[in-house]
């Protein structure tokens, strides 16, 4: 089994972003068995697909890495490393860009919802880079990949690439990934709108739990949050036309380890002025250590970078074997 992910060091990590990635990561991590592997980046250049300050991305991959490992990813038993230094991601990608169609493109979700009506002013990375999402996983053979409701539509895109390229070639090269989907938080939606993902680019602060935010900051945001003036129901039924008051319980319910059910068995007729300072307790208790830590390795920014040039090397020599092939299957090795 070998699992690979990434994140794009892009704005502050978020709530979302650890119960629906981060926290899973590392229980994957911990759930290894001798001779599995897990692979952890920070893709920077998926960054590049629209405009971004060099300065703040040199900075947020550095700001991201600490967060990962105050988060508890152990550099001794996952690779981390950043995506750029690692050359086999692009040589694939653009080896791999022969074999996708551009029907399959256009058909991605993503790409309409983050272009928007101005697709033609959008750039080329923005329409392409679910092949080179692609190529993270098939550089090196991942056989899971974690992904949330909304990245599902990409790894099929993965396992058709992988599919085409196998036949075009005559050659049993790429093994089609699955994915591994978070049975505790699926999908963490913004304090403000419950029909939307909870994002490091809603323009409101207010919408989202930052992992850098200190505890009254939490406080108050949770207390902010939109819901609806009826009080918790004691059955997952009663939350399916109330989105905010469904999130909130979503959160909760991830934080505690525990099932919706089981959260609203315990807190059935509560109104939220009682739900949403426990929840705030909930996720302080689980966020604050992870600032502190975070805090404490930015005192040595290059302590940090050094482990992400640790987890290229060894991320380099995995994705050798796999580059070689590709390229000897299309006639690019004499």
């Amino acid at each position: 089994m070998r699992v690979v992910s990434g994140i794009q060091p892009t704005g502050d990590l978020h709530l979302g972003n650890y119960l629906g990635a981060i926290s899973q990561w590392v229980a994957m991590q911990d759930a290894m068995e001798p001779g599995d592997e897990c692979l952890f980046f920070l893709a920077d250049l998926h960054a590049l697909t629209v405009a971004i300050d060099p300065k703040e991305l040199a900075k947020n991959t550095i700001e991201m890495a600490a967060t990962l490992l105050a988060a508890g990813i152990d550099p001794d038993r996952s690779v981390l490393f950043n995506q750029a230094r690692v050359p086999a991601h692009s040589e694939l990608g653009w080896i791999l860009g022969g074999t996708a169609r551009i029907g399959w493109l256009n058909r991605m979700t993503q790409w309409k919802d983050k272009a928007g009506k101005n697709r033609e002013g959008a750039s080329v990375g923005l329409f392409g880079y679910p092949v080179l999402q692609a190529a993270d996983v098939l550089l090196y053979q991942g056989t899971h990949v974690p992904v949330g409701d909304d990245q599902k539509q990409h790894l099929e895109l993965a396992r058709d690439i992988a599919a085409k390229f196998n036949t075009d070639y005559d050659i049993n090269l790429f093994t089609p990934p699955k994915p591994l989907i978070s049975r505790a938080a699926p999908r963490i939606m913004s304090l403000r709108d419950g029909e939307a993902k909870m994002s490091k680019s809603d323009p409101s602060d207010q919408s989202r739990i930052n992992l850098s935010d200190d505890d009254d900051t939490i406080a108050a945001k949770f207390r902010r949050a939109r819901t609806d003036p009826h009080p918790l129901p004691d059955n997952p039924a009663g939350l399916e036309a109330r989105p905010e008051a469904r999130n909130l319980v979503t959160i909760y319910a991830a934080l505690a380890d525990k099932s919706v059910e089981t959260v609203l068995a315990a807190h059935a007729g509560q109104g939220f002025g009682v739900f949403k300072p426990m929840l705030a307790d909930l996720t302080i208790a689980r966020v604050g250590p992870i600032r502190d830590r975070t805090a404490a390795l930015l005192e040595d920014g290059s302590a940090v970078a050094a482990v992400l040039a640790h987890g290229a090397e060894r991320a380099r020599t995995l994705a050798a074997p796999m580059l070689r092939a590709a390229q000897e299957a299309v006639g690019l090795q004499l």
